[in-house]
């Protein structure tokens, strides 16, 4: 028994100490486990290390260009150098006006009565340097013909500084400073025609005279303004997407959003001239020119961030604006926002307010209004009965709501055509109404109510004028007495209440039509 608790005793001591061999075991495994993870984790902090230094320099790699262009150091390519000459030369032509007749008209301007004409003109002006189509209510605008000298001259211009200047690498605060002028000559011209459309004025409502005109009695032009004149809100659409474009070229950072724009908004309207004949042919490819040049700039980055999916760094400006030279440019874009924005804004908003610019100002005769069928014409003493084919009697007469009436008489009218837009300045009277159209002739009148005379005033080349007493009876005929076109004639006028679908649709779409 002695024995056996004596081996059990030495069994238990050598259990006791396995024991303790295998928590020394166990310890040193987790230490060993302790510095295993402690290294995993040094490397994986090293890796991220490596990956944050990996993308520090994919970031730098994106910005050589940039830092090239802050230090000065991007050496230009000669063909880059050379278009640069002929770019800079050729907008600077385009853009700056350099016409004698500019400054004659510029000049002459109250600048403390600053019109709403008077602004468009200095926003429209275009040079002219061959062409001989000069208006005086243009101040200059510009024919293809000009486009062809300006480049020519720009050729020569660009062969002469080539050879003059071989040393010079840098051009960026040059191509910068041509972007700055052609930027805000683009947004000055859109600025101005944004205007004319929100306001719903530059396509006016068409006219009773217009109303009572086949519709192959217009030109396709004509017949293009009357149908946008019928749908003020679409007009005001497209004026509030111009203005737009204008605003945003007036920021540097949004100028290409802007440019964008204009390049699909005036293609259009440049398409729309050339399908409709209109005036605004060459102005409105002009402006497209211009947006072009401006998205060049920012064109490659475009593509390659939106099409091939590249990253890409912003562009940085390449002058800096300091002291006194960003006083003076605050200064100078202000006065513009001033002037081209705020002004010229008003002064169209007034303009829609008094009736619009195409249509006389003067208050027509009161009472008198609306279509008149001719139920008695005498001539120089002879009566002319009624006839569809007589080219001489009057068929019916307009009086408009403003100062101005048409007389339809079945005959070859010569064809007036004013497709250019145009703001009159002062007491200038459009001849938009008389445009684009034949079948009718068209008369502007000063109406001496006490006397009840009507002075007349030929609204177009083929018409003069003349003299009228009127007289408005009870039943609502009219009667007129005087010397028309060198002719003595007398007229009795039924007032024709004719109803227009076209006015009956504006209650709307789920209204039913009755006329």
């Amino acid at each position: 028994m002695a024995e056996a608790n004596i081996h059990t005793g030495s069994g238990g001591r050598k259990t006791g100490d396995d024991a303790r061999k295998t928590g020394d075991d166990a310890r040193k495994t987790a230490g060993d486990a302790s510095k295993t993870g402690e290294a995993k984790w040094k490397n994986e902090h090293g890796a991220s290390r490596i990956g944050e230094n990996a993308s520090r320099t994919g970031e730098n790699a994106l910005k050589p260009g940039e830092n090239a262009l802050k230090a000065g150091t991007i050496a230009w390519k000669e063909y880059e150098k050379i278009l640069l000459r002929l770019a800079f030369i050729y907008f600077f032509l385009q853009v700056f006006p350099l016409d004698w007749k500019y400054y004659r008209h510029l000049f002459s301007v109250d600048w403390l009565h600053l019109s709403f004409a008077e602004i468009f003109q200095i926003a429209k002006y275009t040079p002219q340097f061959i062409s001989g189509s000069y208006h005086p209510e243009d101040w200059g605008l510009a024919t293809f013909s000009d486009w062809i000298f300006i480049l020519l001259l720009s050729v020569i211009g660009t062969v002469i500084w080539t050879l003059l200047d071989k040393k010079n690498t840098q051009y960026e605060r040059l191509y910068a400073y041509l972007r700055i002028l052609v930027r805000y000559r683009l947004a000055i011209a859109v600025i101005a025609y944004g205007f004319l459309k929100l306001f719903a004025i530059q396509a006016p409502y068409p006219s009773i005279s217009a109303l009572n005109t086949p519709y192959g009695n217009f030109t396709s032009w004509k017949i293009f303004s009357l149908s946008l004149g019928i749908v003020p809100g679409y007009q005001a659409f497209l004026g509030a997407v111009e203005l737009a474009a204008g605003f945003f070229l007036l920021y540097r950072k949004t100028s290409v959003i802007g440019a964008t724009i204009i390049i699909f908004f005036t293609g259009n309207v440049f398409m729309s001239n050339l399908a409709y004949e209109g005036g605004e042919v060459v102005y409105s490819f002009y402006l497209v020119t211009l947006a072009l040049f401006l998205v060049v700039y920012d064109g490659q980055r475009l593509i390659k961030l939106i099409i091939l999916h590249v990253p890409v760094a912003p562009a940085k400006p390449a002058l800096i604006w300091k002291n006194n030279l960003k006083v003076v440019r605050l200064v100078l874009k202000s006065a513009l926002v001033l002037v081209f924005v705020l002004i010229y804004g008003f002064s169209a908003r007034r303009a829609a307010a008094g009736g619009g610019y195409l249509y006389t100002k003067e208050r027509g005769i009161k009472d008198i209004n609306g279509l008149y069928t001719v139920s008695s014409f005498k001539i120089n003493g002879n009566v002319l009965p009624y006839s569809l084919t007589d080219t001489v009697r009057w068929q019916d007469v307009v009086f408009e709501k403003w100062a101005s009436l048409s007389i339809r008489i079945n005959k070859d009218y010569p064809v007036t055509e004013d497709n250019v837009e145009r703001v009159p300045v002062a007491n200038q009277v459009s001849a938009y109404e008389s445009s684009g159209t034949i079948g009718r002739s068209y008369y502007n009148f000063k109406a001496n109510p006490v006397n009840h005379t009507l002075q007349l005033h030929g609204a177009s080349a083929d018409t003069r004028g003349g003299q009228l007493e009127y007289a408005l009876q009870p039943d609502s005929t009219v009667l007129l007495k005087g010397i028309v076109e060198g002719n003595r004639v007398e007229v009795v006028l039924e007032k024709n209440n004719k109803k227009y679908l076209l006015k009956a649709a504006q209650k709307g779409r789920n209204r039913s039509l009755k006329l």
